[in-house]
C-alpha cells in the first residue's frame, strides 16, 4: 500500500469492472464496506471476494463511507440517483463511466467526481491495476485532490481529463478494443467452420498490438485492402457468400483501410 490514506468505500455495482475496482481496493488497503447489486448472487460474490456486505436494498447502503463508487451501466446511473442522494448529500461520490458526464451527479452531491479506468474487464479475469491509465475529474480542486489520492493508491497513471475529452477517449476505446475483438470473433467463426483452431492466429494477434507499441497505427498496417488486390478481395468475399453481414463488413472495411492508406500516402 502506497503512503495514502486509507478510505472506506461503498461499492455501487458488481460487474466486469466493480469486480477488479474492488479487489483493487481492498489489495491496496482500502476497506470495501458494502457491495450494491440488483441481484444477491452478484453481490455476494463479489462481496464475500472482498470482505464486504452484500445488499440489494439502496435502503440499506450506509451513510458513512468515505467515498462511494457508483460502477453501472450509464443508464442504471441516473436512475439510482435520488436513491443515493437520501442522507448522503455531502458525500463524495464517483462514477466510473468513459461516455458519462459528471455533472449528472450535480443536482444530488457537493462533492462529486469521475475515476475512469481505461481497460477491458472481465469478472473471470481480474487486471492488474497498477498498469491501467485512470482518468479523473472533480467538482472542485479540494475534491480533485481526494479522487487523485484515491486513484494514486491504485496505478501510477493518473490523468485529469474532462468530459468532453473523456467522450472522446471512450470512443476511441471502443475502436481499439471492442471492434477488435469483433474481429477476433467473427475470425474465429471463419476458422470453426474448417476445424482449425483460433490459437493459430494468436502469433499474428500478439505481433500485430505489438507493432502498434512502436509504429503509427497507419504504418502497421498491411493485407491486400491497402493495394486493393481485387483479385483477393474478391475470393475473400466469395468464400463469405452464405454470410452477407460478415461479407459486408468485409467489403466496407477494406474500402476503408484503402482510403486511409491512399490520404496516408
Amino acid at each position: 500500500m502506497k503512503d495514502q490514506q486509507i478510505m472506506n468505500i461503498a461499492l455501487v455495482g458488481a460487474g466486469n469492472l466493480a469486480t477488479s475496482l474492488g479487489v483493487a481496493l481492498r489489495k491496496n488497503g482500502h476497506r470495501v464496506c458494502q457491495v450494491f447489486s440488483r441481484t444477491m448472487d452478484s453481490a455476494k460474490m463479489l462481496a464475500e471476494r472482498i470482505d464486504a456486505e452484500p445488499i440489494t436494498d439502496i435502503d440499506r447502503l450506509t451513510l458513512n463511507a468515505d467515498v462511494y463508487i457508483v460502477a453501472l451501466k450509464d443508464s442504471a446511473i441516473a436512475s439510482l440517483l435520488p436513491s443515493l442522494q437520501k442522507g448522503r448529500e455531502e458525500r463524495l461520490f464517483l462514477h466510473t463511466a468513459g461516455s458519462m458526464p459528471m455533472d449528472v451527479f450535480a443536482p444530488y452531491f457537493l462533492h462529486y467526481g469521475v475515476l475512469y479506468p481505461m481497460q477491458t474487464f472481465s469478472k473471470t479475469r481480474i487486471v492488474d491495476f497498477s498498469h491501467v491509465p485512470c482518468f479523473i475529474e472533480a467538482d472542485s480542486p479540494d475534491t480533485l485532490n481526494r479522487v487523485k489520492s484515491l486513484a494514486d493508491t491504485l496505478t501510477d497513471r493518473v490523468v485529469n481529463l474532462t468530459s468532453e475529452s473523456r467522450k472522446y477517449l471512450h470512443l476511441a476505446a471502443v475502436f481499439a478494443c471492442n471492434f477488435s475483438n469483433l474481429c477476433y470473433q467473427m475470425a474465429h467463426n471463419v476458422l470453426k467452420g474448417v476445424d482449425l483452431p483460433f490459437d493459430l492466429l494468436l502469433p499474428l494477434i500478439d505481433e500485430t498490438v505489438m507493432k502498434v507499441h512502436q509504429l503509427e497505427p497507419a504504418q502497421a498496417q498491411t493485407g491486400p485492402a491497402i493495394r486493393y488486390d481485387q483479385n483477393v478481395i474478391s475470393a475473400h468475399l466469395h468464400l463469405l457468400g452464405q454470410d452477407p453481414d460478415m461479407a459486408a463488413f468485409y467489403q466496407m472495411a477494406s474500402e476503408q483501410i484503402h482510403r486511409l492508406a491512399t490520404h496516408h500516402s
